[in-house]
């Protein structure tokens, strides 16, 4: 037994110690601890230890002995000294491998296998890893009792490897030799992993004392609502963003919305950073008088950019391992070394770099780490900048309320650009900064390296790329000049655009949408022009990009070959070639980098400006009139009036009682002194329950916020029906609101539904009266309403609801008759009060005054009965605002029914196929927008990009047959010279290809919706076509193209390198397979998270600028009504889910990157394997192995960008589907069956109309609208046509035109049937005059005869006809005077004037009138009357009467009602008609 026993163990000794001849290796004879091989067996124990007791409680489970907190994720970090023990974890199993790997070589040179020199390392590396997934669990379910199995380990393995140290140093072992380094270092870490152990005991009282210390998880992870958990996260997790995989993969399943990304963590919160920064500022403040924002800048967030800046050095440098790695790999295949060691196990530290298996695992490791460090700077970096840039708008809007921003002394486009624009960019520059101290780095330490393997040769390549980087700047330059320019021009064409989209109805009755279509592809044309330039631009840069390193290899070994006599050899050529594509990247960069830099300290300037307003107090600015003398008292719960002329300074006044005006104390303006003016305003309130500092206040310019109707009148306080219904009785809406599709929950405001002005009017006063405060303050609230609104608003709003609630009334008035009601009246004058007191005092004791106010009444009663003659305003508003709706509304009806087949489509299919459907790549509208290029570019694109990365790799495999076999030279630069060229021919065949498809897709948009169906304008949003327009336009001009670009260029170099690693080293594609499958996937998870994640991006930053625009803009309101909390704290929401949204993105990006880099690591050790591999056998020659790894290290490089570029692809083609989506519109018939050469030249000339059976719909699925109609007129007949609202009245004058569907009956006139001619023809030969009167910008001349036909008499007639002729003669430039968009500097009538000329420029012998009188006053009225009876007296006019009264000096009236005619005679006949229609339209009217 015994002797059995022992020939077992002799046995294993024997393995284990290695079986050589001597026995003496295992002799203990001279003491055990001075067997190396007990020494080894003996640091075995404390891993196979830590493995035996851990096993069992990591499988068996934790049972019941987790925490008592309920916490909803695994991340809650308990101990001390986290990161700590990761990062000497990492370091410990790194050093294990390198223990392993020298073991490994080690053992080769001994004749037999010893165990004991790599065992011992392959159990550390073992235990190492069990104790990092131990401790994570004891963290996770706070056991900490448990730390106790570590810290034994620790002990242990720090005792044996000591010993092991100290027989090393006994035996004459020192730092020359690997094994005995290695050592050292392992004592060094696990005596530090037991100084953290240790540590986190004494801190938290764990293990040895009686009761520790109770831990609360932080605040963040006890909210179930944060769900961005990098700070949180251990280590790992937070390097590889492993976190994020469950919200990335759950996308595929369902999208990702607001609610599933959640809120942020607190420390990232805008308030949070907000104070950051102002208690940095305020420190600075009281050290020195003079704080500067760049330094309280870097107090406040200072420590992460010097972090981020410190992985961003660590990732260079790691870089360049790269390169040196591949030269030490070529040179180890091209001569296997003799291994040669000291004593039987040791070897030295040098021989194991020299052994390429070991150089291709640290190449692998290099990889990593620096992919690792540099996502990790990326992100911090990111994050930094979203804090800060929260912190800044928080800033801005404090300081807008606070310091009062007096009119005009920012704009409010300034202000948006601030938010927008501005912070971005500072945010942009932190992202780059790192870059800006990184770069010089980098650049020296790669000419430093290119010296050590070349000499001075590699100076001369260096030089050139240093030579050619101010021209890259100078690209760079030009490239931002031309964007400028190309912007100009795109709002020129927008501006011209959205003008043609408004007339478009007027455009198409004249027969002009080919002039103006013409216009805006003049401008378009402008704009390719500086699209073209910018291309080129744009082409060069990515050509300097990709030929520099060509041409600096090409001028190095050149350089080499003069002063060596002979190439250089495969390691140092390869290691160069790496080396140069390092140096390239920091040089491009640069040019931007520094762009950024100056525009960020622009925009710093900008947000400082709004620092530093804080103490300053000003008046309203020297030009608008300041008050002076101010004394008066405002009775308590009565009814002030303030009145006086425009501009005497009324509602200065009553800003001056809100406190929003303040003045400079003591100013001298002229000989008077002004004091300072907090006005003494005696407002004696009685005390009571009401909010008593609050003043309800209606502004004079109306302010909506993007709300509900409802929300905007009870603005924040609580809802009372009652209440709300008497206001609304007292404001009159309920009319308006019953208009409104979803009443008063309809959506108003910016976005909302478009209200006039009188109807805005009235809900800012209705806000005012809802409030429950003591004072009211109105500012002039009658300006936008007409008599009957005004009288019952004061009657019943202001008499009754104010005044018998008791509460202080301040009204500003223009309305001289309401006088009579008033309390106490102010009177004011240039700036100062004329009058104090009641009616009775002022009539008693300022006759004079009295005497003035009563004329003024008396006109003012005047135009009041003229007003009730006319259909009043409010009347026109509800009806246009339920023409909007009625549009609208049918719009959005085919916009449900198609969105509701797609959800049943939807909800018939499997998740998984949504799923599906949400993971392809759009490849049919990608076709779409490529054949729009023309088949010939994108021919061209294909074959040049395909010769070109032939050409690159021919360079390349040139160069390593060249350095393996030393072969002359001659024929490389012929392919060199030949491969520039070719770069550059194919950066420019993509641009072009995407400018020729911009070009076609705009021009083929722009004619289809000009020559659509008016019907088509009518259900489709402007807004919506203007988006196509717009930015739709824009990502088709300016980002498809260098998308397009990039992804073609990182496909192919991914896959040309990938070609060439199989092709020198066909072993490596068996491992190619797993790479393509995990890649595959990759891709398609990230590219459907992506989507989403941008889209809540977009769609959070929309509300965040509109907020913002809208709180500026209604400053005084909500600083009146006190709720400025209430808007900041809104403010803080919207930055706070903007930057949520805008950090998942960013780390969905990093985890994106960080997957596909660890992917181009594991190609690269793959490659370097397959090679090593391969040359065992002899296969490939040095210079190859180069040519692989090169390539391999290329595809770590642009392997995220394939993907990025494709999920940016995606997102862009959703344009191009937009745009083609309008290209399917119908257009209108413009052929006819008669040719415009069969028409007569003068018809019509006589101007006879007959219509016979005549039924006329909008669209072929609606209702007819005009049914079984017969008419006839007479030549040179006025006729006059009228019915109620609704009745078909227009849609008659439009089926003059031609412009509904005529599906039955026929309109003859002058013997033609209008159905045949060609639409050009038809409308070109009539004249129509418009309800609302268009004018499109440029000159008179233009918007009179925009075809150039008439000359200059012909046009002075027009206008003596409109009697416009002396006011034109005025205007500088007469006939070329300018007029603006939509002619807002003409007056309404005189638009409408202008309008008639333009129907009298065109002598057409008929003209319909489309209730053209409506918008006018009276004496407009007259004018076209008489007009229209001398000037037109031989032609046909058909009139469509808005008011009565104009028709009946007709001679034919025709009574419409409900698409049938019910009267039609001579106006007399119908009048004696008691009960007829047309009479009892007259008596309304009377």
């Amino acid at each position: 037994m015994n002797i059995m026993e022992g020939s077992s163990l002799r046995r294993m000794a024997f393995s284990f110690c290695g079986n050589d001849k001597n026995i003496s290796a295992y002799s203990v004879e001279n003491g055990v601890l001075n067997n190396g091989c007990f020494v080894d067996a003996l640091n075995l124990v404390p891993h196979v230890f830590l493995l035996f007791i851990t096993f069992p409680i990591l499988f068996i489970g934790w049972g019941s002995q987790s925490s008592k907190v309920q916490i909803h994720h695994n991340t809650w970090l308990h101990f001390p000294g986290h990161n700590m023990r990761w990062i000497l974890t990492f370091l410990l199993l790194f050093v294990h491998v390198c223990e392993f790997a020298e073991g490994i070589v080690s053992n080769k040179v001994m004749n037999t296998d010893h165990l004991h020199l790599f065992m011992p390392a392959f159990m550390g590396f073992i235990a190492a890893t069990t104790s990092v997934v131990y401790y994570h669990n004891i963290e996770t379910s706070n056991f900490p009792k448990l730390l106790l199995v570590l810290f034994i380990y620790w002990v242990l393995a720090f005792i044996t490897k000591s010993i092991k140290l100290w027989k090393f140093t006994e035996f004459g072992v020192g730092p020359q030799h690997l094994r005995f380094c290695i050592t050292a270092l392992l004592v060094i870490l696990y005596g530090l992993l037991m100084a953290v152990e240790v540590n986190v005991i004494r801190v938290r009282k764990y293990v040895f004392f009686a009761n520790p210390q109770k831990v609360k998880p932080p605040e963040d992870l006890q909210d179930l609502g944060v769900r961005f958990l990098q700070p949180f996260v251990n280590l790992l997790s937070k390097a590889t963003y492993w976190w994020m995989n469950p919200l990335i993969m759950g996308a595929h399943k369902r999208p990702i919305e607001l609610k599933k990304i959640g809120k942020l963590p607190i420390a990232m919160r805008a308030l949070t950073n907000y104070l950051r920064l102002k208690d940095a500022y305020e420190d600075q403040r009281d050290r020195d008088q003079n704080p500067s924002i760049w330094r309280s800048m870097y107090r406040a967030f200072g420590r992460p950019i010097l972090l981020s800046s410190t992985f961003r050095y660590l990732a260079d440098l790691l870089g360049f391992a790269g390169p040196l790695c591949i030269s030490g790999i070529v040179k180890a295949t091209a001569l296997q070394p003799k291994c040669t060691f000291f004593r039987v196990y040791f070897m030295s530290s040098a021989e194991l770099l020299q052994n390429s298996s070991v150089l291709s695992v640290l190449l692998f490791l290099a990889l990593v780490l620096q992919r690792t460090f540099l996502q990790a700077s990326y992100y911090v970096t990111i994050e930094t900048g979203i804090n800060l840039r929260g912190a800044m708008i928080y800033n801005k809007i404090l300081r807008l309320s606070t310091s009062n921003m007096s009119m005009g002394e920012m704009t409010l486009g300034q202000i948006n650009n601030l938010v927008a624009i501005e912070t971005n960019q500072l945010m942009w520059f932190l992202f780059l900064c790192p870059n800006l101290w990184a770069m010089p780095v980098q650049i020296v330490m790669g000419v430093i390296l290119l010296y050590y393997l070349l000499g001075w040769s590699a100076l001369v390549g260096a030089s050139v790329i240093v030579l050619l980087a101010p021209v890259q700047y100078l690209i760079a330059t030009k490239l931002a000049d031309t964007q400028k320019n190309t912007l100009e021009h795109s709002t020129d064409r927008l501006k011209k655009t959205t003008e043609i989209l408004k007339g478009i109805k007027l455009l198409k009755l004249y027969a002009w949408e080919d002039i103006f279509c013409g216009n805006v592809e003049d401008t378009r044309g402008k704009e390719l022009t500086s699209l073209k330039t910018f291309a080129f631009y744009t082409s060069m840069s990515i050509f300097m990009n990709a030929a520099i390193p060509i041409a600096a290899v090409l001028a190095t070994f050149v350089m080499h070959h003069f002063l060596n006599k002979s190439g250089p050899s495969p390691s140092e050529a390869f290691a160069a070639l790496a080396l140069f594509h390092i140096l390239v990247t920091p040089l491009f960069l640069l040019s931007t980098v520094v762009r950024f830099a100056v525009k960020a300290l622009a925009s710093t300037c900008c947000v400082s400006v709004c620092e530093q307003v804080s103490n300053g107090s000003f008046t309203w600015g020297n030009n608008l009139l300041t008050l002076s003398d101010i004394n008066i008292r405002i009775p308590t719960g009565q009814l002030t009036m303030i009145v006086g002329q425009v501009g005497c300074g009324k509602s200065s006044l009553l800003l001056a009682m809100l406190g929003e005006m303040q003045a400079i104390d003591g100013v001298r303006r002229g000989s008077e002194t002004h004091g300072s003016y907090r006005l003494p305003v005696c407002l004696r309130l009685p005390p009571c329950s009401k909010n008593r500092n609050s003043v309800a206040y209606a502004a004079q310019k109306s302010w909506l916020l993007n709300a509900t109707l409802e929300e905007n009148i009870t603005f924040g306080s609580p809802f009372n029906k009652q209440r709300y219904k008497a206001v609304i009785d007292a404001c009159s809406l309920q009319p308006d609101i019953d208009l409104l599709p979803f009443g008063d929950q309809t959506e108003i405001g910016e976005r909302g539904i478009n209200l006039s002005g009188g109807q805005r009017q009235r809900i800012c006063v209705a806000r005012a009266l809802y409030q429950n405060t003591n004072i009211v303050f109105l500012d002039d609230p009658f300006s936008a309403l007409d008599i009957h609104l005004s009288d019952h608003l004061m009657q019943e709003g202001i008499l009754k609801f104010l005044q018998d609630d008791k509460r202080t009334v301040v009204l500003v008035t223009h309305k001289l008759q309401y006088l009579i009601h008033a309390d106490w009246i102010i009177a004011m004058k240039d700036g100062s009060i004329l009058r104090e007191g009641t009616l009775k005092d002022i009539q008693t004791h300022d006759v004079e005054l009295y005497d003035h106010w009563k004329t003024l009444m008396n006109r003012q009663d005047q135009e009041l009965e003229k007003d009730t003659q006319q259909d009043s305003q409010t009347t026109l508003e509800r009806k246009t605002l339920r023409r909007a709706f009625y549009s609208r509304e049918a719009k959005n009806h085919v916009d449900d029914e198609d969105e509701e087949e797609v959800e049943e489509e939807d909800e018939e299919d499997d998740f998984s196929l949504i799923a599906n459907r949400r993971s392809k790549i759009p490849w049919k509208v990608c076709w779409c927008y490529l054949s729009s290029g023309g088949f010939f570019m994108v021919f061209l694109m294909v074959f040049s990009k395909l010769i070109k990365h032939s050409v690159i790799v021919a360079i390349d495999y040139w160069l390593a047959v060249w350095t393996s076999s030393k072969t002359d030279s001659g024929s490389l630069n012929e392919t060199l010279s030949s491969g520039i060229t070719l770069c550059l021919i194919t950066s420019l065949t993509v641009e072009f290809l995407g400018l020729s498809a911009a070009t076609n897709l705009h021009h083929n948009l722009l004619n289809k919706i000009l020559h659509a169906p008016i019907r088509f304008f009518d259900v489709t949003p402007l807004g919506q076509i203007l988006n196509r327009f717009s930015a739709d336009t824009n990502i088709i001009d300016q980002h498809i193209p260098p998308t397009l670009e990039s992804l073609t260029r990182s496909t192919l170099l991914c896959l040309s390198a990938i070609g060439v690693i199989s092709s020198i080293t066909p072993a490596f594609l068996i491992a190619l397979i797993p790479l393509s499958v995990a890649f595959y996937f990759i891709q398609k998870y990230f590219r459907v998270a992506s989507k989403d994640l941008q889209d809540l991006d977009d769609s959070t930053q929309l509300p965040l600028l509109c907020h913002f625009s809208e709180t500026a803009e209604g400053l005084t309101t909500i600083r009146a009504f006190r709720h400025e909390a209430r808007f900041k704290q809104r403010m803080l929401e919207l930055t706070d889910t903007n930057n949520t949204a805008y950090l998942f993105l960013s780390a969905a990006n990093r985890w994106l990157e960080v997957r596909t880099d660890y992917l181009g690591a594991v190609i690269v050790l793959t490659a370097a394997t397959a090679s090593i591999w391969s040359s065992q056998y002899g296969l490939p020659a040095g210079g190859l192995v180069g040519l692989g790894l090169t390539y391999a290290l290329t595809v770590s490089n642009y392997l995220n960008w394939v993907v990025r570029n494709l999920a940016d692809l995606e997102v862009q083609m959703a344009a191009v589907t937009k745009v083609n989506s309008f290209l399917g519109t119908e257009s209108e018939n413009y052929e006819g069956s008669m040719e415009a050469s069969q028409v007569p030249q003068d018809w019509p000339q006589d101007g006879e109309i007959k219509i016979q059976g005549l039924c006329v719909r909008y669209d072929p699925l609606l209702k007819p609208v005009l049914k079984h109609v017969n008419a006839y007129i007479k030549p040179g007949q006025k006729v006059g046509i009228c019915g109620r609202t609704g009745s078909g009245k227009s849609s008659l004058s439009l089926a003059f035109f031609n412009m509904v569907d005529i599906f039955e009956g026929k309109i003859i006139i002058d013997g033609i049937d209008i159905y045949k001619l060609p639409l050009h023809t038809l409308r070109s030969r009539l004249s129509i005059i418009l309800q609302d009167p268009v004018l499109f910008s440029g000159s008179i001349r233009f918007n009179l005869d925009p075809e150039r036909e008439c000359s200059d008499d012909r046009l002075w007639e027009a206008l003596e006809i409109a009697q416009l002729k002396n006011m034109v003669k005025s205007l500088p430039g007469g006939l070329d005077a300018v007029v603006t968009e939509g002619g807002e500097n003409f007056s309404v009538g005189q638009r409408q004037l202008f309008c008639l000329a333009r129907a009298f420029v065109r002598k057409s012998s008929i003209l319909i009138m489309d209730e053209a009188t409506a918008s006018i006053d009276m004496a407009t009225e007259n004018i076209l009357q008489k007009v229209v009876m001398t000037a037109f007296a031989d032609r046909t006019v058909v009139t469509i009467a808005h008011r009565v009264h104009t028709i009946l000096t007709a001679d034919l009236v025709i009574v419409m009602k409900r698409g049938n005619i019910v009267e039609y005679d001579k106006p007399k006949t119908l009048l004696e008609q008691e009960d007829g229609m047309f009479a009892s339209f007259v008596r309304a009217d009377m």
